[in-house]
């Protein structure tokens, strides 16, 4: 089959590689129809998470048909089933996976000594992202096996296209758990660090549970217009303005009652000497992270707030602003989405239409175009907010 693999930083190949087959009793293949370029696939691209090697098939937010199920899954899954898969591979039996804290599971992580010693506690198995997470192949392929699928494949109808329900694999419930870790309130003004696809949903979320106004903090003109246009948001462009001023204005002085962090470790918020400081760092490998985006939204957040951290860290960051984020009360929470807690309520809305995903898809490619897609995604060209790759288009 087909695959889109890692082969060092900043290469991708779309290479000839074994068709998956099952391998334990609770699992199943899935024939893809549809996969995406996730934000967090550039971080793997960029070289910046640990323990990729060579080949290793990237993706981790894919959907298709089932095509085989081994025995243990068979009362819940059927050949011709039409399944989103979720990112987070999960046991459902497990402490963390009882407690619907899906992307902690306790048995899915085959290298769990590996993450222990970069973590202090391993978390769950994830396709196609690194083998600190498992080593497990990832979905821009044709084809992938899915451990556990009696407990993360979530079956969908015809009615619904696969670029409906698509993002329910990863960045919907990613954006929504954002803005259902902040606590919102009738009135709440929720600021989102990152107007891409994941911010986008974290802003739609916000409004969804009932915050008042939604703040996007980003450069890009396109990702402003499409939080404006979509979601309703108002806008900062943190080149041109000073962002804690400018949210102090537009919030009487007070700040945002929540911040969520949608940009991670490869954040280019930063200005001056500290911008420099960060790259400086990351590129020597003595900062694992370029924090600016969450040391800004901890700073900015209103006295006693919450700040939501869902971009993606891998380690260590320097000048963490621990006396803001104790001297004012702050709450900070933070986590992997626990992806199989929300796909069906956020189904649910999507079959409702209050939610349609669809808005961020800018880019539709065949898989064999996913190298010159990884460029385009990383260097926002053309407009880029979400590629989404068709195996055998």
């Amino acid at each position: 089959m087909r695959a889109a693999c890692w082969m060092g930083s900043t290469s991708v190949e779309v290479r000839d590689v074994p068709e998956p087959r099952i391998l334990n009793p609770r699992d199943a293949i899935v024939r893809i129809t549809s996969t995406a370029i996730c934000g967090s696939d550039l971080h793997l691209y960029d070289g910046y998470m640990p323990t990729m090697e060579k080949g290793d098939i990237l993706g981790h937010e894919f959907m298709g048909e089932v095509v085989e199920v081994g025995p243990g899954a068979a009362s819940t899954i059927s050949v011709g089933d039409r399944v989103v898969v979720p990112f987070t591979i999960s046991c459902g039996a497990c402490l963390a996976c009882t407690r619907g804290l899906y992307s902690l599971c306790e048995n899915s992580n085959p290298n769990a000594a590996m993450a222990e010693k970069a973590f202090g506690f391993p978390t769950a198995g994830i396709f196609g992202y690194s083998h600190l997470t498992g080593g497990y192949a990832g979905g821009q392929a044709e084809y992938a096996r899915v451990p556990f699928a009696d407990v993360g494949l979530l079956k969908v109808g015809p009615d619904l296209s696969d670029e409906q329900v698509l993002f329910l694999s990863d960045i919907l419930p990613t954006g929504y758990m954002g803005a259902e870790m902040c606590d919102i309130e009738p009135g709440d003004i929720v600021a989102v660090w990152g107007a891409g696809p994941v911010g986008q949903f974290a802003m739609a979320s916000a409004l969804l549970l009932g915050a008042e106004r939604v703040i996007a903090i980003d450069r890009f003109d396109y990702r402003l217009e499409m939080a404006a246009v979509r979601t309703g948001a108002e806008v900062i462009d943190y080149e041109h303005v000073d962002v804690n001023e400018a949210l102090k204005e537009l919030t009487g002085g007070r700040g945002p009652d929540a911040c969520i962090d949608a940009v991670g470790m490869e954040a280019h918020h930063g200005t001056g000497a500290i911008q420099a400081y960060d790259r400086v760092k990351q590129a020597a490998r003595l900062e694992t992270e370029r924090p600016h985006a969450l040391r800004q939204a901890i700073t900015c957040c209103r006295n006693g707030g919450v700040v939501s951290i869902i971009g993606v860290y891998g380690g260590f960051a320097d000048k963490f602003p621990i006396g803001s984020l104790m001297n004012r009360s702050l709450t900070i929470r933070a986590g992997q989405c626990h992806v199989q807690r929300y796909m069906r309520p956020l189904l649910e809305h999507i079959e409702a239409g209050r939610l349609d995903p669809t808005f961020v898809i800018t880019h539709r490619l065949g898989l064999e175009e996913a190298p010159g897609a990884y460029e385009t995604f990383k260097h926002k060209q053309d407009g880029c907010m979400k590629v989404v790759l068709t195996p055998g288009a």
